[in-house]
């Protein structure tokens, strides 16, 4: 099965080709320029990379979030529209199961913290096999979301933190979780995302099926409130 994955859920993203459960070619992209400047030509060219085209894709997958708000909107646009005119599946994947799914099996369980911005960082706690949820999504400081998880990180061992959250707040990790082990890079997603779909194929669900995962809401939203809040006149 050759799969089409996309993450938009940062300003760089990533694309991947996944052949039959393997990697076969995954790109960043361009940070200086937006996922709407940058797709679906993007997509083109690493099919062009991996020696595919378009018409032998038989699933497509994509990051549903959490993250960038505009560039998820865009990303997972872009997805149904080519899965719609390929008539074909999409596996939808959080960032978090992304994250986490890279470096499985590697501590007793994996903190996935991703920069939210405002002083904030959209965190789950995953067990050591990168899939069970010992703690659920969640935007708060870093520091609330070590109180939140103060009961199940006793219950563990070593914790493995990644994410670029964790790597912008590892001061912070490191004074609650002295010893613990922060990724010291920003893996890309879209490799882990396809293979992710590649292993649990009866996760995929028709185009117009995708939901996005944003944890909280958007600033737009907010300041929207705010305006119907504010006194008339």
């Amino acid at each position: 099965m050759l799969i089409l994955s996309l993450d938009t859920s940062s300003a760089a993203g990533s694309a991947a080709i996944v052949r039959d459960g393997v990697v076969i070619a995954e790109r960043a992209g361009d940070p200086s320029r937006t996922h709407g400047e940058r797709l679906p030509r993007e997509l083109m060219a690493i099919l062009e990379a991996a020696g595919a085209g378009l018409h032998e894709v038989d699933r497509f997958a994509v990051s549903i979030g959490p993250g960038s708000f505009t560039g998820l909107r865009v990303g997972i646009a872009t997805i149904q529209g080519l899965a719609m005119a390929r008539k074909a599946l999409v596996t939808p994947v959080s960032s978090f199961e992304a994250l986490a799914w890279q470096v499985r099996g590697t501590a007793d369980a994996i903190a996935t913290w991703i920069d939210a911005h405002r002083g904030e960082v959209f965190a789950t706690l995953f067990d050591g096999d990168g899939r069970t949820i010992l703690q659920p999504a969640t935007s708060l400081t870093p520091d609330a979301t070590l109180d939140a998880w103060a009961a199940s990180l006793a219950t563990r061992g070593r914790v493995r933190w990644t994410g670029d959250g964790a790597l912008r707040y590892q001061d912070t990790i490191a004074a609650t979780r002295n010893g613990d082990e922060v990724e010291n890079a920003i893996p890309r997603l879209a490799g882990a995302i396809g293979l992710i779909a590649s292993a649990e194929p009866g996760r995929a669900v028709r185009p117009h099926a995708l939901v996005p995962l944003y944890v909280r809401r958007s600033d737009a939203e907010l300041a929207r409130d705010r305006r119907e809040a504010a006194p008339k006149g």
